[in-house]
């Protein structure tokens, strides 16, 4: 009896260490496994510098962007060879440099809790002496005022894709239908060099912030998907989805890492975790470039025939020069002639209803903005709403049928405000394309570091137990 349970002692002893060999072999397997798939880490998790640039798989996304005319691809070599550049030099003049803006205004919906007082939040307004002295006098109507036909309020069913070819007569001082804001009211404005208040991150986060993006998504925009929205209705989640993907990739790109040195850079995980992890935002920062962008060529005539005029005659030529090359650039007419296709919306008989209701609902998402608790972000903010306010006005607020009564008006500011939106679109497109896959890979991980950890914890415990 004695000599048996020896044996099983014996034989017990030798099934535990083959277990633990088991056990300690497989967690080696699991490291060494997890550093072949994690990258390389310059720097703490989830931040690169500015100058780091890692190998990847820029095509991810492939086909026709969807509700749009042009490939995935094409947009980020058309972006990387042709707008990008062009649009970074235009943003710079003088003309496109000064934004004019009611930053002091009080929320229509809510007390303004003023929860954002850190210093990158403030706004650098401008000196009297600093912006354009054009900019000061009163804009020069080119038509008497019963010829300027207000849109607001009679929407039409047809959309053409040609506007008036007599083009620009002059700036106006119309007010726009699509955005709250009463641009004609300049006694509360002030101009602010764009240039020396970049849109960045501020530290405006938290319970503030967020009730700005829940009140535009569930109560003024239509919840998508859903079988019983049209397409109407779709393309406005999209455009506010798409603008809401892009500032958020701003914020990623230009973050602060570190408060103490006041070293910045760029936030990786913050870019994973808000936008690339969900492909429908990519998707939609996509569909809202197009659509922008579709815009500005639709408005080609107009824009080229308008007065850049700050009173400097070398940048103002340089202002025309660059807008015409944008306008015409042979490689986007080769490539993408027609980037989004606005004539097949608005049709049958609830086109004007769907119009106004539309209209009314972008327009209260225009006053949520002088809710936003950062003023830099609320400048940010009515600039690139009303960029897209002035988008849609292009492309919806110009009857097809009747060309003689139609004319296109737009201020200064929505001419700013659009090409301002179009290049900041244009740098998150830049940023998705050139950092994404860095982005997903070092996410990537980060899973397989928590994974690997919860491995060893377990083999080991059982380790332990035995």
């Amino acid at each position: 009896m004695v000599e048996s349970e020896v044996k099983k002692i014996k034989k017990g002893d030798k099934m535990k260490w083959r277990w633990v060999i088991g056990a300690f072999t497989t967690i080696l397997l699991a490291i060494a496994l997890a550093s072949r798939s994690t990258p390389k880490i310059p720097f703490k998790s989830g931040q690169f510098s500015k100058s780091c640039h890692c190998p990847q798989d820029k095509h991810r996304y492939s086909g026709i962007v969807e509700d749009c005319c042009c490939d995935y691809e094409t947009v980020d070599h058309l972006n990387e060879e042709v707008l990008h550049p062009l649009l970074q030099d235009l943003v710079k003049t003088p003309f496109f440099r000064y934004f004019k803006v009611k930053l002091w205004c009080n929320c229509p919906f809510w007390p303004d809790d003023g929860m954002c007082r850190l210093r990158d939040c403030s706004v650098c307004e401008c000196p009297e002496n600093e912006f354009p002295e054009l900019f000061k006098k009163p804009y020069n109507h080119g038509l008497p005022s019963d010829d300027l036909k207000c849109q607001e309020g009679k929407p039409q069913a047809a959309v053409d894709r040609t506007l008036d070819s007599k083009a620009f007569r002059g700036w106006t001082e119309t007010d726009n239908p699509w955005t709250y804001d009463d641009e004609t009211d300049n006694s509360e404005m002030t101009y602010v060099n764009l240039q020396l208040n970049p849109e960045r991150y501020t530290g405006y986060t938290g319970p503030s912030a967020r009730r700005i993006w829940d009140a535009v998504y569930s109560e003024n925009c239509p919840k998508y998907p859903a079988e019983e929205l049209c397409q109407e209705e779709k393309i406005l989640y999209k455009l506010i989805s798409g603008l809401h993907s892009s500032i958020s990739i701003h914020i990623a790109s230009d973050y602060l890492l570190d408060e103490a040195t006041n070293l910045w850079g760029h936030n990786l995980d913050l870019m994973y975790n808000r936008v690339l992890r969900y492909p429908n935002r990519v998707q939609n920062l996509y569909f809202t470039f197009l659509f922008v962008l579709r815009a500005v060529t639709k408005a080609a005539d107009y824009l080229e025939q308008a007065e850049y005029d700050t009173g400097n005659p070398t940048e103002d030529l340089k202002t025309h020069s660059l807008m015409r090359q944008l306008l015409y650039n042979p490689k986007l007419q080769a490539a993408c002639p027609l980037p989004f296709d606005e004539a097949k919306l608005w049709k049958g008989q609830r086109g004007p209803e769907l119009k106004q209701k539309i209209q009314a609902q972008f327009k209260n998402i225009s006053a949520l903005m002088d809710c936003v608790g950062c003023e830099k972000c609320r400048l940010w903010g009515k600039l690139q709403v009303l960029g897209l306010g002035t988008a849609l006005k292009i492309l919806f607020s110009v009857n097809g049928e009747d060309h003689s009564h139609q004319t296109l008006e737009l201020q200064r500011n929505e001419v700013i405000a659009l090409i301002n939106l179009l290049n900041r679109l244009s740098e998150s497109i830049k940023f998705v394309h050139e950092m994404g896959a860095a982005a997903e890979k070092l996410n990537e991980g980060t899973v397989t570091s928590t994974r690997l950890n919860s491995l060893v914890q377990q083999a080991w415990g059982s380790i332990v137990k035995t």
